[in-house]
């Protein structure tokens, strides 16, 4: 393709909203523009991108044996009704209604229509294992969107979905997957690590994502540095380091801090540390009232604590609420005198001697709150978000904190979408069986994001191979002079006969503006074509990545 015949609309500076290297990059590379807030128009340089990560998934899924389809985006309110699901995932669902004022979601994600195909469609045991995919547009509607792809409201996605008969056929199309993932993204060029997740919103028993590590990544990551063991924060599953200590029980004493409703006030009023003291959290878990209690200086898990309820919707109490099941206000919350409603403790609360809890009074609080004591449990769990020194809870090394984007996500569904849609086939006895489901997404656009802020340097984009939108950049350093030109032309048709993918710069600007624009594309390999060498029947070949530059003979420079 000749730059001319294009459209590659570069920048010199980037717009003030872009805030991480992919974003800027794309924007300056004149590959995407801004239409509204996450919401973008891929040009042409850049649905090249999208298109060689679509090419690589869609080899890798076939290959795996998942079969390609595509399912509606809009989806209607009474099928996610049917089991209950509509509000599942919130706000963040984009919803339209029609003339007749029936209400559709905009796809966010595609379980629920893929089961009323397979219960259609799926009779006998005999037409499984299935796995069917698609790669297609997703909405979310986003409270923010930011960094470009990496938190859109539209985007593209791969979106696969498998129906086994049963555990063990579903645990081996979940193997395939993972394998197909695995090779999807060794050949996108990106250095990536699988974590153990939280399910969230889609559900089912057991969750991996597939993350790119990138400083500049939306979400947060711990890895132990020994075993290589790697999970999202609310997954951690943290081992208990019981505290040593002399001290002995104390009588419970109560005492006015007015005003005082944060561990941070307190501790500097009362002298003590935030370990010593015990945060009581009421919420709604399903309709029902729930108290959770961890360590001063902890943080809920609220991942943990709904999945240990085996609750589909929690949320924090309001104020009125507190009052009733604590008889206080918010901020005064505490475990000692609480009837009538279940009570989950953190696995380190029956730890801490002497502990700082609410009064469920306005303006008091209790000193020497004790576990066993003073208060009990319904349940004890390690219900808290992992911080800095906790353990590996396979190697018991310490734990690092890491950044990283999500690119690929596999779940295994178990009946969490069949069950309430009665998606059933008939097994060898004649008897109705549910599917057992499995589903595995990836991120289109947002893996070539992703690649971007692995490979960058200050001058532009550096990209992998197989996702670069040109393989190679002729760049003829003047097209007025006749002999730049005739050597340039020749490369241009036997680059092209041998099938590799040739952008050529046959703009009539400065050199210095087209060698900007050939860093800043981040095209692998750019043979420069200038006089002085042309007339000795060289050309310079330059690799972007590493900055090796050769001088080839003309004739050869091609096959070189």
């Amino acid at each position: 393709m000749r730059w001319s015949q294009t459209l590659i609309p570069t920048l010199r500076e980037a717009p003030r909203e872009a805030e991480v290297a992919s974003h800027r990059l794309m924007l300056r590379a004149g590959m995407m523009r801004k239409l509204a807030a996450g919401v973008y128009t891929y040009l042409p340089l850049g649905w090249r991108v999208v298109r060689k990560v679509e090419q690589i998934v869609r080899e890798e899924m076939d290959r795996a044996g998942a079969i390609e389809t595509l399912l509606p985006t809009l989806q209607p309110k009474e099928l996610w009704d049917e089991a209950g699901h509509w509000r599942d995932f919130g706000k963040e669902k984009m919803r339209i209604s029609d003339r007749h004022d029936r209400e559709f979601a905009l796809g966010p994600t595609h379980e629920w229509v893929v089961t009323d195909i397979a219960r259609h469609e799926i009779r006998s045991y005999r037409q499984l294992p299935l796995n069917l995919y698609q790669i297609q547009t997703k909405f979310r509607d986003e409270i923010r969107p930011r960094f470009g792809l990496i938190r859109a409201r539209e985007f593209i996605m791969k979106d696969a979905y498998s129906f086994d008969r049963d555990e063990q056929g579903a645990d081996l199309s979940y193997k395939k997957m993972f394998d197909a993932y695995c090779r999807i993204f060794d050949r996108c060029g990106v250095r990536y690590l699988v974590a153990e997740a939280d399910a969230g919103p889609i559900g089912g028993a057991y969750t991996e994502e597939f993350m790119v590590l990138a400083d500049s990544g939306d979400e947060q990551l711990v890895i132990c540095p020994g075993c290589g063991y790697a999970a999202r924060p609310e997954r951690v599953e943290i081992p208990l380091r019981e505290q040593s200590g002399s001290d002995r029980p104390q009588a419970v004493e109560k005492v006015a801090t007015p005003s005082m409703k944060t561990i941070d006030q307190l501790t500097n009023f009362l002298e003590k540390g935030p370990e010593e003291f015990l945060k009581s959290l009421v919420y709604i878990a399903d309709g029902e009232p729930v108290v959770a209690i961890v360590r001063g200086d902890h943080e809920l898990s609220e991942s943990k604590l709904a999945r240990l309820l085996g609750c589909a919707d929690l949320q924090m109490a309001d104020e009125e609420t507190i009052e009733r099941v604590s008889g206080g206000p918010l901020g005064f919350t505490g475990p000692v005198g609480l009837s009538g409603v279940q009570i989950i403790a953190d696995n380190t609360v029956p730890h801490i001697v002497n502990a700082v809890t609410g009064a469920n009074e306005g303006d008091f609080h209790l000193l020497n709150v004790n576990y066993d004591r003073d208060f009990c449990a319904n349940t004890v769990e390690d219900i808290r978000t992992v911080t800095e020194g906790d353990v590996c809870p396979r190697c018991e090394r310490e734990l690092e904190f890491h950044r990283g984007i999500e690119v690929g996500h596999t779940f295994k569904l178990g009946t969490v979408y069949s069950g309430p849609l009665r998606a059933t086939f008939l097994d060898k006895k004649g008897n109705e069986n549910l599917f057992i489901m499995g589903c595995y997404g990836i991120g289109i656009t947002r893996t070539m994001a992703a690649a971007i802020e692995q490979h960058h340097d200050d001058a532009g984009i550096i990209w992998p191979v197989n996702l670069a939108p040109y393989q190679t950049l002729i760049l003829p350093i003047a097209m007025a002079n006749n002999r730049i030109v005739e050597v340039s032309d020749i490369l241009y048709k036997q680059l092209s006969d041998f099938g590799i993918e040739v952008l050529y710069d046959d703009r009539d600007e400065r050199p210095g503006v087209k060698f900007k624009d050939a860093d800043l594309i981040g095209i692998p390999f750019r043979i420069c074509v200038g006089e002085k060498n042309a007339q000795k029947g060289l050309v310079e070949v330059r690799e972007r990545g590493t900055g090796k530059t050769e001088l080839v003979p003309i004739e050869s420079a091609a096959q070189f």
